[in-house]
């Protein structure tokens, strides 16, 4: 079946629905007006404790929907502006929600009466979900990024009482024991106990060609026996010597796909070989559990690799946790083929810890690569929420990527088919009292109603979405497992989750595969590079490669580590060839896909100052020194990011002028689309589909040849491994396969200007905060040569504060106002402000020199005389927003030309 031959949104709707659903006609939102971070929903649904209203946050919107229940099906009565991308909502009580705010790394306090924000939180970075627990009360809220959770108290907002670090990458959602005596984190991106070791030729870390190893010393490492399956191709030259993907096996030994035990080369022995301290371990924590009353933690280890929702049973207090697991230990894309990753629910027993990891989809036995439609539409694909219902007996869980919800019983077990909703349901909340479950389908924008009886959709209502056509077009192409996949369980995301990473390597090499010519690659940026020998192509057998980031893609061809996909359409082949489809994309379907691939942008950079530029002075906590400028283990003094851009920018090869941006240019960090021609650097033009030539290096210090040269934005989300420590919570890091540990490893090789341990701390830091815009424009020519332009964030979107009374300013306030309004006049960001005014919600836009423009034509106001409007009841919030945008967020929300308050 080809993939997307749906019908548009409303035709489908017409066809399957019992009621008539009301859509909003409103004119087609600017592009130039709308970012898309692509952010995940968490907790995006609730209800309030009498049953009485139904919450779901409006993400691209910025706003809270509050539906009325009373009439028995949802009727939207307001609709509330919160912060930038709201991903999660609990109701404390029938008058009050908390909004977690995923880009202004905030929390929303909401009056349910006046039907406004009254109060903002401050959190760490990429706040994600919230519940709350003990007594006397607690808000305890999970902040991604920053791998913490935060305690506040929510009769006195100010300050968290406590902050607990996570061992783990990435917790986000998160749910309490019935008796409320435990808060319980679904680590997202726990990985799976998987790891890489080193091939033969790299210079850090040498251990496959150990001759007292499970293969003798041969690499690459055999996957049949002594041979590989498929088998070689005889035609090609000998493969590379790659890395090899292991996994720690039940009872702790490290295995290959081929069984070889190389347990004393990660943590026994031998461990120093692979560059590992003695006893290295990656303890695969996925679930938190934290006593209220102690805040101390546990963890429940060895469930999957993405925990994306997280339950509770009512009845029997047991722990629900749904995501998904990758086979990467397995080699191979013929191997691999439609069976990639399996959709899971763990069971963990909560007083002994014990857990059961079950299938979700047992009607898949994974023998064959493609099933029938009629099979692949039973199959639940990235699970984002779970609900149980009180007696314990059902539990319900939306599948993000395969429109449905699937039903299980006690024991986990499905029951019965799957429930048809609409795309991209992610939240859900069940109401036994009408026999009701409620589903947000974040894609098409609208709340599925479900009869529990009949286990059937019998209402959908839409509501305002003012996602770009592009968006709503193209998302399905990465999302879409039934329409994308042989199995109807897989798609793009299950490795490219929400358009970022699983932080895994895999090996989708080929044995039986051709060589692929490297001729129209940009080889010769820099001739002195030459020299080194280019690969005339690539050979099928790659090794390991780490997934990659789609954010910013487009525009910056060729794709992949090796640069071997001139651009987005050569990876039509991974539909049928890795995902197992029966069909590819047509081209008109691939161009909607690359549509919405270049609306992706990069978030806010957590290491920048507010005004986006770089730090003089960062702490660097967990950071530790790999030997030759500083002593193996040692910890990092803090580092200044200013004075290691310097050192990036500056000559840093011996008898060289190379620096580091001669190749990883600014802002991106991407090789130039420019060629040398006696001896001036030239643009390459386009090519026949417009894509780039983005230039590459020949050499990796490894083993790979012709690798494109990679950017730097995202290097923060790739911490966790640390050979130089013992316990691991990644088991990837830099490099094409991951096998760099840390930052620190990758700068032990052979840079001049960094000496000791204090350059190593200040590069670093530059390192992590190298996110693309507000960085020197490069001065061109061959040692310093221009790059591509980067779509990332400023620092300061998203950023909010609430004026409680405004005739009374607290002078730290009045300071970040100030600032707000600084950058607001510069044109890097747009400001806006939400409140109540004379029982209204209004809005309002800086227009510069002091000047909000309301919503309501002809309506201007002074800073001052609308900061006088807050009060109690009044209260009114700030928010910075991005560039272009604060038209849309801040006055005419549809861009019809009619503001706001004239509608």
């Amino acid at each position: 079946m080809r993939p997307g031959n749906r019908p548009p949104f409303l035709a489908r709707l017409a066809g399957t629905l019992v009621s008539v659903v009301l859509v909003l006609g409103v004119p087609e939102i600017g592009e130039a007006s709308f970012v898309n971070w692509e952010n995940p929903h968490v907790s995006p649904l609730d209800m309030t404790p009498d049953g009485a209203r139904l919450l779901a946050v409006n993400t691209p919107d910025n706003r809270l929907g509050v539906f009325d229940l009373s009439s028995g099906r949802p009727v939207l009565v307001a609709e509330i502006p919160v912060g930038l991308d709201p991903v999660s909502v609990r109701a404390r009580s029938k008058r009050e929600a908390w909004v977690v705010n995923h880009i202004s790394d905030s929390v929303s306090i909401v009056d349910l009466t006046t039907m406004s924000v009254v109060a903002t939180l401050q959190t760490d970075n990429e706040p994600a979900d919230v519940v709350f627990a003990g007594s006397p009360e607690r808000a305890f809220v999970s902040c991604a990024q920053a791998a913490s959770v935060m305690v506040f108290d929510p009769e006195s907002l100010g300050e968290p009482l406590d902050r607990i670090a996570i061992e783990g990458q990435d917790p986000r959602a998160m749910t309490v024991s019935p008796a409320g005596d435990r808060v319980y984190v679904a680590i997202f991106e726990s990985g799976n106990a998987s790891t890489v070791l080193a091939g033969s030729h790299n210079v850090l870390g040498i251990v496959l060609d150990d001759a007292d190893g499970p293969y003798r010393g041969a690499v690459p490492v055999p996957n049949s026996g002594i041979g590989f399956d498929p088998p070689q191709n005889p035609l090609n030259p000998p493969p590379p010597e790659t890395s090899l993907i292991i996994k720690k096996s039940e009872d702790g030994r490290w295995l290959d796909d081929n069984i070889g035990d190389w347990t004393e080369w990660v943590s026994g022995a031998k461990s120093l070989r692979s560059e590992r301290t003695p006893g290295w371990d990656m303890p695969d924590r996925d679930l938190v559990a934290i006593d209220v009353a102690t805040l101390k933690v546990a963890y429940a280890r060895r469930l999957m690799n993405l925990n994306m929702a997280v339950g509770v049973n009512p009845a029997s207090g047991e722990i629900s946790v749904v995501g998904t697991d990758g086979i990467n230990e397995v080699r191979f894309e013929p191997n691999l083929n439609g069976i990639f990753v399996r959709v899971k629910m763990a069971r963990i027993d909560a007083g002994t810890g014990s857990s059961e990891v079950l299938d979700l989809n047992p009607h898949l036995d994974y023998s064959a690569s493609t099933l029938p439609q009629s099979e692949r539409d039973k199959s639940l694909g990235d699970p984002r929420g779970v609900v149980w219902n009180s007696s314990g007996t059902r539990a319900y869980i939306t599948g993000m990527g395969s429109n449905n919800v699937a039903v299980v019983d006690e024991n986990g077990d499905r029951v019965g088919p799957t429930i048809e909703v609409g795309e991209g349901p992610t939240g859900i909340t069940i109401d036994e009292t009408r026999g009701r479950l409620y589903v947000l389908n974040k894609f098409d924008a609208s709340l599925s109603v479900i009869d529990l009886v009949s286990q059937t959709e019998i209402y959908r209502e839409a509501y305002f979405d003012p996602t770009p056509d592009p968006i709503q077009v193209g998302r399905r192409h990465l999302y879409d497992t039934h329409e994308t996949s042989g199995l109807g369980q897989v798609a793009c995301a299950s490795c490219h989750v929400d358009s970022r990473m699983d932080r895994l390597a895999w090996d989708l090499g080929n044995p039986a595969g051709e060589m692929k010519s490297s001729q129209g690659a940009n080889l010769g940026t820099w001739n002195v590079l030459t020299n080194f020998g280019f690969e005339e192509g690539w050979h099928p057998m790659k090794g390991p490669m780490l997934t990659q980031t789609l954010q910013d893609i487009i525009g910056k061809e060729p794709h992949h580590w090796r640069g071997d996909k001139d651009g987005l359409e050569e990876f039509n082949s991974a539909f049928d060839n890795l995902q197992g489809d029966d069909e590819q994309l047509t081209e008109a379907e691939m161009q909607e896909f690359e549509d919405f691939l270049t609306t992706i942008h990069f978030p806010p950079n957590p290491y920048r100052r507010l005004d986006n530029t770089l730090r003089d002075h960062l702490p660097l906590p967990n950071f530790f020194a790999a030997g030759r400028q500083a002593p193996w283990g040692s910890p990092l003094p803090d580092g200044n990011p200013q004075r290691g851009l310097e050192m990036f920018t500056l000559p840093n090869f011996t008898d060289s002028p190379f620096a580091c941006s001669t190749c990883h240019t600014l802002p991106t960090g991407l090789g130039t689309n420019k060629t040398l021609i006696d001896g001036e650097l030239v643009d390459i033009p386009p090519g026949p589909n417009g894509e780039a030539h983005l230039g590459f290096v020949s050499t990796d210090g490894d083993v790979q040849l012709n690798l494109k040269v990679p950017h730097l934005r995202n290097l923060y989300e790739r911490l966790g491994f640390d050979m130089t420590q013992e316990e691991n919570t990644a088991g990837f890091g830099f490099h094409h396969d991951g096998s760099f540990d840390s930052l620190s490893k990758f700068f032990r090789l052979g840079f001049v200007g960094i000496q000791d341990g204090q350059d190593l701390a200040d590069v670093i830091a530059f390192m992590l905060s190298f996110s693309g815009s507000d960085l020197p424009e490069p001065q061109g020519g061959q040692f310093e040569p221009v790059g591509p332009d980067s779509q990332d964030t400023h620092a300061a979107v998203g950023k909010q504060l609430t004026l409680l009374d405004g005739a009374n300013v607290p002078a730290e306030q009045r300071e970040i106002l100030k600032k707000f309004a600084q950058l607001a006049q510069t044109g890097e960001i747009d400001l806006v402000a939400k409140g109540l005014h004379q029982g209204e919600m209004r809005g309002y836009r800086y227009e510069g020199g002091g000047i909000f423009q309301a919503d309501r034509q002809g309506e201007t106001l002074r800073a001052t005389e609308l900061a006088g409007r807050a009060g109690p009841g009044t209260e009114l919030t700030f928010t910075v927003v991005p560039a272009g945008s604060g038209t849309r967020i801040g006055v005419d929300r549809d861009e019809d030309g009619v503001l706001d308050g004239d509608e």
